[in-house]
């Protein structure tokens, strides 16, 4: 019986693949659990079960998640990508109307006329006249599984679209418009764009990705858009170029103390993935992912860990092994396994750079004892056996 921690509210149809007989599940606690499903509750300072395998993250970003201590103690993180792209899409150009035609000042702006509102409305709309964005160029940055569809968006409502992404993968490379026009330097971007819009993770490479040096580079009274994370623009140069006017309009999904006080600011409660449909589609991706480890041993959408998978060989048990990624670890397990006298009857293994991923069917007896033996050998981190 595997025990389930759930950190979340998760939809009564997506629980039904934890089955009764297989999954005990218990809210919010990590002792003596096998799992977790959650969504944004940070974890950094939470202490682990040595019997957590896993964690699946009901959304793309996993920046509330020790993710590199995890792999180090042999758990598996799992995210949910894509799931709630086209819910983030949708909002992004939301926040592109609502920049452009200052939106949500003329709704205060109205909600505070409290006598003859008919006259002092065809009086007073003039002040928040915009432009359309039909014509205007749209500069996409991250062309991922949101960013691919805000640049496919963009060229539907006639807009000229540039994207950059120097990691983008095959797959939304094969989903991207022909009339995106795609460069290799961001500068070029910079220069062209009316509106920017931000989708890409937060790391120690896009930190501070927006600062004063590209501002400057910038058109006058570009509009910013961030729905994305945290930390990729560097908040007080943007609050410089707000004050006078080299940047238009900055619309966030992720609000803070001093972005909502901001001069020419809109926030919104970081609601790119709440709909009813996202929330749905990052819970059903997540439980699936960890059943489909815990159960056959498969890793997909893990971020600390290689995709690894195999179909189950006949009649056999299955090994999962974590390792570092160094030399000779094959070569390690099959001798391990050899001397309990257990026979290989299938094997794969993936890496991804540091860490490695082994699924190995056997044929032979082998105990738990000799299952901790094995997870003493150099560079291994995590051997789990399925029956």
């Amino acid at each position: 019986m595997y025990k389930i921690a759930l950190f979340n509210k998760v939809p009564k149809n997506i629980l039904n693949l934890l089955k009764k007989d297989k999954y005990e599940l218990v809210l919010n606690q990590t002792s003596n659990v096998d799992g977790i499903v959650m969504r944004s509750m940070d974890i950094h300072n939470m202490d682990f079960s040595t019997r957590l395998k896993a964690i699946a993250r009901s959304g793309a970003g996993v920046n509330n998640i020790p993710v590199e201590r995890c792999a180090e103690e042999g758990i598996v993180v799992f995210n949910a990508p894509g799931a709630n792209a086209n819910a983030v899409c949708e909002l992004t150009f939301f926040g592109l109307l609502i920049s452009s035609r200052k939106v949500i000042d003329s709704i205060d702006w109205t909600r505070s006329l409290n006598e003859n509102v008919v006259e002092n409305v065809e009086k007073g709309k003039s002040q928040f006249v915009g432009p359309e964005l039909k014509g205007k160029t749209l500069g996409v940055i991250g062309l991922g599984n949101v960013g691919h569809l805000v640049a496919n968006l963009g060229i539907k409502l006639g807009m000229e679209v540039i994207g950059y992404d120097p990691y983008i993968s095959v797959k939304n490379a094969l989903g991207l418009s022909w009339d995106v026009q795609y460069t290799n330097d961001i500068n070029e971007l910079y220069k062209r764009s009316d509106y920017i819009t931000l989708h890409i993770p937060y790391n120690d490479e896009t930190k501070n990705y927006i600062n004063k040096e590209n501002i400057e580079i910038m058109k006058e009274g570009v509009k910013i858009l961030n729905f994305a994370r945290t930390g990729i623009i560097n908040e007080d140069d943007l609050f410089n170029a707000l004050e006078c006017g080299k940047v238009g309009y900055h619309v966030s999904d992720l609000p803070n103390e001093k972005l909502i006080n901001a001069k020419n600011v809109v926030c919104i409660p970081h609601l790119g993935g709440s709909t009813h449909e996202a929330e749905e589609n990052c819970a059903e991706m997540a439980v699936t992912e960890l059943v489909e480890y815990l159960e056959k041993g498969n890793i997909s959408n893990s971020v600390n860990f290689p995709d690894c998978s195999m179909d189950r060989y006949p009649e056999s048990d299955r090994i999962i092994v974590l390792n570092k990624n160094i030399p000779n670890m094959i070569n390690t397990i099959a001798t391990v396994l050899a001397k309990y006298n257990v026979n290989i009857m299938g094997m794969v293994n993936k890496s991804n750079g540091e860490y490695a991923c082994n699924i190995i069917d056997i044929k032979g007896d082998i105990t738990e004892e000799q299952i901790r033996e094995m997870e003493s050998s150099l560079g291994i981190l995590r051997v789990i056996l399925i029956k």
